[in-house]
């Protein structure tokens, strides 16, 4: 889109540099923008690298930083960016935390009071990278040959960024925004039981799959990480196995006309199909 100056936070991330790529493709004037490697240095937590960010710019895309006290350096930053003549702000949230929840929930309700017809939140599930890469699924995967989770025989809508990151772009460059709120899945929910069966057959090496209690994966991630961050993710997948992330939602081919990757499509391509 001809004319467009689109700001991408967390440029260099999973779907920072897929939108930065997606929205030049489309047409769009890009900054890119974090603490390394991109046009300009952005940090979240450092006010004075706003301004230089914002430069000019009539979109933009907010990654969130790490952690869940998120509104005292993201709602300033929206509040300038809007007092900058930013026309569309587009979110990327989670499917986890509601508006007005924690986290990236207190921001969405931030963006609702402030501007109702200037920003969209996108709200993905599980991505579908987490099998890949640097994530400790994957990495259990390379190390393990096992997926060992609490979630039971709960199921997730595990979506591709590649899918977030093109209706991260139409909510960005689009003359008509869509919805204020996109709940972003894959064509089907499934169980890590099912993902590990999958995985395992798209790389010609089987993958176990090893259901834990709570307490045992906080014990098991807690060798790796820092215990408050173990606890975090243990409880998440409490809430699949509760059933919260059991859904499939039609916003993806709503938003792009196609329907969502699904993720046999996305393990034969990462994995090889072949072994």
């Amino acid at each position: 889109m001809s004319g467009v100056r689109a700001l991408v936070t967390g440029a260099t991330g999973t779907t920072g540099s897929r939108v930065a790529a997606g929205a030049r493709s489309a047409g769009a004037e890009v900054r890119t923008a974090s603490r390394h490697g991109s046009d300009v240095h952005f940090d979240w937590y450092d006010r004075g690298t706003w301004p230089a960010a914002l430069d000019g710019c009539d979109r933009a895309y907010l990654l969130p930083p790490a952690g869940l006290d998120l509104a005292p350096s993201m709602v300033p930053f929206i509040e300038l960016a809007r007092r900058n003549g930013v026309e569309r702000l587009v979110l990327l949230g989670n499917s986890v935390f509601p508006m007005g929840g924690p986290g990236v929930g207190a921001v969405h309700q931030a963006l609702a009071e402030g501007g109702p017809d200037d920003f969209v939140v996108l709200r993905p599930s599980w991505f579908m990278q987490n099998v890949t890469g640097k994530h400790y699924l994957a990495r259990m995967v390379r190390d393990e040959d096992r997926i060992v989770t609490a979630t039971g025989e709960g199921r997730v809508g595990f979506v591709d960024a590649d899918d977030i990151a093109a209706v991260a772009v139409h909510a960005l460059l689009d003359e008509k925004r869509p919805a204020a709120e996109l709940v972003l899945t894959g064509p089907e929910a499934l169980s890590y039981r099912r993902v590990a069966q999958v995985v395992g057959a798209a790389r010609g090496r089987p993958v176990a799959f090893e259901s834990v209690t709570q307490a045992e994966l906080v014990e098991r991630l807690a060798r790796t990480y820092p215990l408050p961050f173990a606890q975090a993710l243990a409880a998440l997948d409490v809430v699949i196995a509760a059933g919260a992330e059991d859904r499939v939602t039609p916003d993806v081919e709503r938003v792009t006309g196609r329907p969502p990757r699904s993720f046999e499509q996305f393990a034969a391509a990462a994995f090889g199909s072949a072994g």
